[in-house]
């Protein structure tokens, strides 16, 4: 089993967390990361980007000009796609961009890019993460004292408000409750700042 440190809020380490080889010790699959986070992207896609056809476009009702006899080519309406201020022909629609892999593929993934914070030593365990009230300067003294780096996930048990509001003015940091934890932000971010509740969630579901 994978062991990593564990350190409390001043960055002090207090001891070693096992972590279960099945969620945090397995070889990360590329390919199937590389889905997820392609079917998240496509699923926040709001898709409402439209084009009138030529039968929309206002105007357009009177024949520009006599079908024979004149030289030119015959035309219907000066709201063809052909002609300027005309319709478009094959423009996009309204539609829904979102569909989901199989469920295995999405705990794959998850469990990928867990054991890829692990693998690559990018992953800091907290016996404890709270406030007694937000304050900003007390998150940012927290992250120095654990060296998190420029970009971390912060991830807690319980989605505490008293840190969620101390992290959320922080530049390149994103405080998350475990419930909404997800591979597009495990990978998006360098450092996963995860309380040690959260870790044992997360082994509850996944493993």
């Amino acid at each position: 089993m994978p062991k990593v440190a564990l350190y409390d809020m001043s960055g002090a380490q207090i001891g070693e967390l096992e972590l279960n080889d099945s969620v945090f010790g397995i070889e990360p699959n590329q390919a199937v990361m590389y889905d997820f986070v392609k079917m998240q992207l496509a699923n926040k896609r709001v898709g409402t980007s439209s084009t009138k056809t030529r039968a929309e476009v206002r105007g357009g009702g009177k024949k520009p000009w006599r079908q024979k006899g004149t030289g030119r080519a015959r035309v219907g309406s000066s709201r063809n796609p052909v002609w300027t201020g005309g319709g478009i022909a094959f423009g996009p629609k309204p539609r829904d961009y979102s569909y989901r892999l199989p469920r295995k593929a999405r705990r794959l993934a998850m469990k990928s890019a867990l054991s890829s914070k692990v693998l690559e030593n990018n992953i800091i365990v907290v016996d404890q993460l709270s406030f007694d009230e937000p304050r900003t300067k007390q998150m940012v003294a927290t992250l120095q004292a654990l060296n998190s780096g420029k970009k971390t996930l912060v991830v807690t048990a319980d989605g505490d408000p008293n840190v969620n509001k101390s992290a959320r003015n922080i530049h390149g940091v994103k405080p998350l409750k475990v419930d909404f934890i997800n591979v597009y932000d495990l990978l998006n971010y360098d450092t996963l700042l995860i309380t040690r509740d959260a870790v044992a969630k997360v082994e509850e579901v996944y493993a």
